[in-house]
């Protein structure tokens, strides 16, 4: 038997006894695993000796005679020596878990994910902590690019503060082709989005409550100054439900419905990977279906429309299509040219 496949085995009894307030006999130990598994078939004292092998790496695991025979479950995992308990399952979520963080390195928040888990390292047993090594290397977690932000922990903690106690911010903001302007924001909190950290504030000189609430990229703050004036938080801002009506991170209290008609190959990868919460898929035809997803401005669904090539077209509003289709206009322009032909002649 291969050394992983012990590895997943035991990890599932671990499971299986987690989820058991009252424990398993050997037998539904057995059978669950052929079941959960997959197995043809299992020995009785392969999974004895599982059982073994876990409890000499340290896992609290008990026996009792019931009426229905000789029982297993997890016990109490202190004993008095481990000032930190995790179960099986929680153990391999956190350490999945502080790889999908790794974009807040730098911060404050990856300090305190770092100790935590240094915290758990050090009071597992050996046997344990090694056992969950070994099985760990078996999943792998995949996305963006990491980045660091220990240039921006100091402007960090300011805002930090300055969200705590409602004070207004001044910033030094370099946005992307333009010139650094010093603004003056209300900082309601943090969003973390693909490995990019951002403020949402409302921008102080703005007064229509639709259009005040902003998220300013951390990457682009060259100064951050806690300043001594405090601003009154809006009562009717709420920063989870104001997250969630775009696409990404675009800001906006009213979204505007997008629709987009797509072929059956494009709405097979939006129904795997949706692009927001509330999207509609509505299928037209065995060939057509209609996509209605709010979006905040036309550079949130811009990209995921053109990732799908003549599969998707927007069908409405007319800005969005118009957005779009000034793009295509541009790519289509550019790509009749040679490659690296310039617009003007004798560059």
């Amino acid at each position: 038997m291969a050394r992983n496949e012990q590895l997943i085995r035991q990890h599932k009894i671990l499971q299986l006894l987690e989820m058991a307030r009252f424990g398993r006999t050997l037998d539904e130990i057995r059978d669950d695993l052929v079941q959960d598994l997959g197995l043809s078939s299992l020995h009785e004292r392969t999974v004895r000796r599982d059982l073994e092998a876990l409890m000499a790496a340290g896992f609290d695991i008990q026996d009792e005679v019931l009426q229905r025979g000789k029982v297993y479950k997890l016990g109490r995992t202190e004993r008095g020596v481990h000032k930190i308990t995790a179960t099986a399952t929680e153990l391999i979520a956190l350490s999945i878990g502080r790889d999908l963080l790794f974009p807040l390195a730098g911060t404050q928040y990856w300090k305190g994910i770092e100790s935590f888990w240094n915290k758990i390292q050090e009071e597992m047993p050996d046997g344990v902590w090694d056992h969950y090594q070994r099985f760990r290397r078996s999943v792998h977690v995949m996305g963006g690019p990491t980045k660091s932000y220990d240039k921006q922990e100091g402007m960090l903690r300011t805002i930090n503060r300055a969200i705590a106690e409602h004070r207004i911010l001044e910033i030094d903001y370099e946005s992307v082709g333009r010139p650094i302007t010093t603004r003056m924001i209300e900082p309601y909190g943090l969003a973390v989005y693909q490995s990019s950290l951002y403020v949402v504030a409302a921008a102080a000189e703005v007064t229509d409550p639709e259009q005040r609430m902003r998220h300013w990229k951390l990457d682009r703050f060259h100064k951050a100054t806690a300043l001594d004036e405090w601003f009154k938080p809006d009562p009717e801002v709420d920063v989870s439900k104001h997250l969630k009506n775009s696409i990404g991170i675009f800001s906006g209290d009213s979204p505007t419905p997008v629709t987009i008609r797509l072929g059956k190959r494009a709405a097979a990868w939006v129904r795997e990977d949706p692009w927001h919460p509330e999207q509609q898929l509505e299928k037209q035809s065995d060939d057509c279906f209609l996509l209605t997803v709010p979006t905040s401005h036309p550079r949130e669904v811009l990209p995921k429309v053109l990732a799908l090539g003549a599969d998707a077209e927007v069908v409405g509003p007319d800005s969005i299509r118009s957005a779009v289709a000034e793009v295509i206009e541009k790519l289509a322009k550019a790509y009749c040219k040679p490659a690296g032909a310039s617009d003007q002649a004798g560059d």
